[in-house]
């Protein structure tokens, strides 16, 4: 066998088993969302769930859905939010070069940094308030300040990429920067809008910090509390819970494997410079 043939299947291998160990946790919920409740204690217990059962996922569509629909509502609203703050403060960081933008740029980086529960008690205060506790725009404007600062150095490294010859050219027919940004950087900055939006999207469908600081016993919580509060009352119903939490990681799975090759385009742009 040629040395490089046996290499490149010893790497696979390798690669192979330790996906598979890191995906076992994935599949176990899987498996045990379709097992029985008589059958949950069984020793050893089953790979493979022989009598599979539909009354976790039954629970689901009853008691779950609302939390459902609510993180379906902050996650679109968070992405809505963080786009139309992020794009045009990346395209004045690259193209408009405002005065003080390396500093903006250095504040953002440290923004990132910043513990999430130090955010969400200052948020808690504020809200207190504003009256914004236990409510959707509330958290949505939350999430958006996690995505922001990332979103704003995505289009950045994205449209500092874009020659300065198209935007000249939009100049000379008479568009001013706004226009320009609307029909000539938008456009082009498809693949960093589907990044940000992903990640944004991802964020705050994910997020517990603020959920349990600032909507926690509201008439409108996400799927996180909701999770949570099924842990804590269901605690011996683990087909349910596990079902909830397959559920809950499909919208995530499905948009990350439809944007993936966006998001690989996204995350690289500006990386390499002519």
């Amino acid at each position: 066998m040629n040395p490089g043939t046996s290499r490149t299947w010893w790497k696979t291998t390798v690669g192979v088993l330790l996906t598979a160990v890191m995906l076992f946790p994935v599949y176990w919920m899987l498996n045990v969302s379709f097992t029985r409740d008589q059958d949950m204690r069984k020793s050893p217990p089953s790979l493979f769930p022989a009598h599979g059962t539909l009354e976790g996922y039954r629970a689901v569509l009853d008691q779950q859905l609302p939390y459902l629909g609510t993180s379906l509502v902050i996650g679109l609203g968070t992405v809505v939010l963080t786009v139309a703050l992020a794009a045009p403060a990346g395209y004045a960081l690259a193209k408009l070069r405002p005065r003080g933008g390396g500093v903006l740029s250095f504040l953002l980086l440290v923004a990132q940094m910043v513990p999430g529960i130090i955010m969400a008690m200052g948020f808690y205060a504020i809200y207190l308030q504003l009256g914004l506790l236990q409510s959707v725009p509330g958290l949505i404007v939350a999430d958006s300040t996690l995505a922001v600062p990332f979103a704003v150095l995505i289009f950045t490294a994205f449209m500092s990429g874009i020659p300065g010859e198209l935007l000249q050219a939009a100049q000379m027919d008479g568009a001013r920067a706004l226009r320009t940004f609307w029909s000539v950087v938008l456009p082009m900055s498809r693949n960093s809008i589907v990044t940000v939006s992903l990640f944004a999207f991802l964020w705050s469908w994910s997020d517990f910090i603020f959920a349990s600081t600032l909507a926690n016993g509201g008439a409108h919580e996400p799927i996180t509390l909701g999770i949570y509060h099924y842990i804590g009352n269901n605690n011996q119903q683990w087909n349910a819970i596990m079902a909830t939490a397959v559920v809950a990681s499909l919208p995530a799975t499905v948009i990350l494997v439809l944007a993936q090759r966006y998001v690989a385009a996204g995350v690289t742009a500006g990386a390499v410079k002519d």
